[in-house]
């Protein structure tokens, strides 16, 4: 809208509304309840720029992942079908579940606790929704159909050549980049070697694999070129759960209503403050480029995602009429209402410190989760049995090596003192990185040192430098003695 005298006069409402006004004025829907379709206008400025910068390197990263190895392993899988797990490059197994579980709650203590000092800085700058939404397919549209106005009119018009080459050219193209990114989400899952797999045998020869690749496909579609915000405004429970998590300390997008009210048109040469208007001159740029479709101006929404384009919409303004920037601006409700500007206060240096020590704990649960996983299990039905003075009791093995080397190992009986081990096989069981090997050993204590009918024993794993690997705790079974 351009700034000129004959702006319309809005204003000076106050800057929240009461609840039943609040409850109607959802960008994204009518009173009526009925879709309101939002035509943002294209943004530009600072933070677009810095926004932007970072979409395209989570982009590249999620494009690029799937064919990143360490160490021969891939970098991120989540195998669930098969129960193969890898985490930067490391191999998890469902023994070490409860460390994806502690990894899970780690993560949302993290998200809640950034949440309470920086507000909803992921919604707008690392969601996956905003950055496929605003940097790819909101850009494709731009593109075909122009910027906003031009987006109206053509909604408006009839279906001529005009409006159907250009709605088919982009829905053809949404199409096809849904495709693709479900392709390298599928490749996340079950690896690149697989999917390119099944693409080239073909959907023939695995029926189901290609069902679930067009489902997905059908839903990225149907987010990207549909649903779209309302993800965040209507489903997303993260929109919900900030406004019991924030406070006057957090910092968010805020409008400086204190500086910006009374709201009212610009008038070249008029002193604003002489006669009791505000910075705002209610020219609705904030309003038009927020993708969400809200008025910033209304105070704090659960609907706003702190993606900044109101900003860089209001700053720009602010310049053309030679007013301070930062009408809107990154601040906490405490910094609008002193007038005084945030600083790093102890809070948030105790968040910072719980956050790194989050993080900290974690990676001290990963590093000591151990290299090797050994179990030694007696065949059902099996018992003992004495010769020449010895009692002898079998037990199957099992290793999983979760390093990235071959392991080469032997075993003993650390406890207690006197055991034999016999092996079915050779004495050096080899174990290659990330494989499972089983087999059976014997194991034999002179019968006059075994007292009780079930007593607890303790076998080691050993690599061939002597270094105890893994232990494992049992039970060995003898003849019955009564004790007098």
């Amino acid at each position: 809208m351009p700034l000129d005298e004959n702006t319309e006069i809005r204003g000076g409402q106050g800057q929240v509304l009461n609840p039943e006004t609040y409850r109607d004025s959802i960008g994204t829907m009518e009173q009526s309840g009925k879709r309101k379709w939002v035509f943002p206008k294209k943004p530009k400025g600072k933070y677009t720029n810095y926004r932007t910068i970072v979409a395209y390197i989570l982009l590249a990263f999620y494009l690029a992942v799937p064919f990143i190895k360490v160490n021969g392993n891939p970098f991120l899988l989540l195998n669930v079908i098969d129960r193969e797990f890898f985490i930067a490059g490391q191999p998890f197994y469902p023994q070490d579940f409860f460390l994806l579980t502690l990894g899970a709650i780690v993560g949302l203590v993290c998200i809640i606790i950034f949440t309470l000092a920086f507000g909803r800085i992921f919604c707008g700058w690392i969601c996956p929704q905003t950055i496929f939404l605003e940097s790819v397919f909101r850009k494709i549209e731009f593109t075909i159909e122009g910027d906003r106005n031009k987006q109206m009119k053509l909604d408006r018009q009839e279906w001529n050549a005009e409006k159907i080459w250009k709605k088919s050219l982009k829905w053809s193209i949404f199409f096809l980049l849904s495709l693709i990114f479900t392709h390298f989400m599928m490749m996340v899952i079950v690896g690149y070697e697989e999917v390119f797999r099944t693409v080239a045998e073909g959907p023939i020869a695995h029926p189901t694999n290609f069902i679930v690749i067009i489902l997905f496909t059908a839903a990225f579609y149907f987010v990207f070129a549909w649903f779209r915000e309302q993800v965040c405004t209507l489903v997303c429970p993260y929109g919900r759960l900030q406004g019991v998590l924030i406070d006057k300390e957090t910092i968010n997008v805020f409008y400086d209503y204190k500086r910006g009210e009374n709201r009212a048109k610009w008038r070249k040469g008029e002193d604003r403050r002489a006669v009791g208007k505000g910075d705002c001159i209610d020219c609705f740029q904030c309003v038009v480029v927020c993708p969400t479709g809200i008025d910033i101006r209304d105070g704090q929404q659960l609907e706003c995602v702190n993606c900044t384009a109101c900003i860089d919409a209001c700053d720009e303004v602010m310049v053309k009429v030679g007013l301070p920037k930062g009408l809107i601006r990154y601040a906490s409700e405490k910094e609008i209402e002193t007038e005084k500007p945030t600083r790093f206060t102890g809070r948030m240096k105790a968040f910072m410190i719980l956050l790194i020590a989050l993080q900290l704990f974690l990676g001290f649960l990963l590093y000591n989760r151990g290299d090797l996983e050994a179990k030694f299990i007696k065949p059902a039905g099996s018992t003992f049995f004495v010769r020449d003075g010895l009692i002898t009791n079998t037990y199957n093995y099992t290793f999983l090596n979760k390093s990235n080397d071959k392991k080469i190992l032997t075993i003993k009986v650390i406890e207690p003192a006197h055991g034999e081990i016999i092996y079915s096989g050779s004495s050096k069981i080899t174990v290659e990185k990330d494989k499972i090997a089983k087999g059976t050993i014997s194991i034999t204590f002179p019968e006059k040192e075994m007292n009780l009918s079930k007593q607890n024993i303790t076998i080691g794993v050993y690599d061939l430098k002597g270094n105890l690997v893994d232990s494992y705790d049992t039970y060995f079974e003898g003849p019955f003695k009564i004790q007098f």
